[in-house]
């Protein structure tokens, strides 16, 4: 058995961030319906698979999502990237000829992206609960 240990080198990015995005592909796979145990059919973009990332953070972060993010040294879109290229030259994610770093460049912006886009559903806190008794 053969254990992929991660390399040495010091990341301008916290670990638990690696683990998210890989967390962040496999959500967008099953999304977008792709069959992840295929290469080609199951590659997702850096558009989609930032998508994914959005996703997922207002789900597990909710309001807190850009201070999470921050606090594991992401600031932009660009830096997802350069963790997918730092797991793409490590050998832990593939990529097609087609992928480059610009395609995670300016994608959208965090502030808008985790606050003021987070939508709240309050809608069960102020339902007539009597119908339910």
């Amino acid at each position: 058995m053969t254990v992929l240990h991660r390399e040495s080198r010091q990341s301008a990015y916290h670990a638990n961030a690696y683990q998210f995005v890989f967390a962040a592909l496999q959500y967008a796979q099953e999304k977008l319906g792709r069959d992840r145990s295929n290469a080609q059919s199951g590659h997702v973009s850096g558009e989609e698979l930032l998508d994914g990332i959005r996703d997922m953070s207002h789900r597990h972060f909710g309001l807190m999502a850009r201070t999470v993010l921050h606090n594991w040294g992401i600031t932009t879109t660009e830096d997802f990237g350069r963790i997918v290229f730092e797991l793409i030259e490590t050998g832990r994610m593939r990529k097609t000829d087609d992928d480059q770093l610009d395609d995670f460049i300016g994608v959208y912006e965090f502030d808008d992206s985790f606050d003021a886009d987070y939508f709240i559903d309050t809608s069960v806190a102020f339902s007539d609960s009597s119908s339910s008794r």
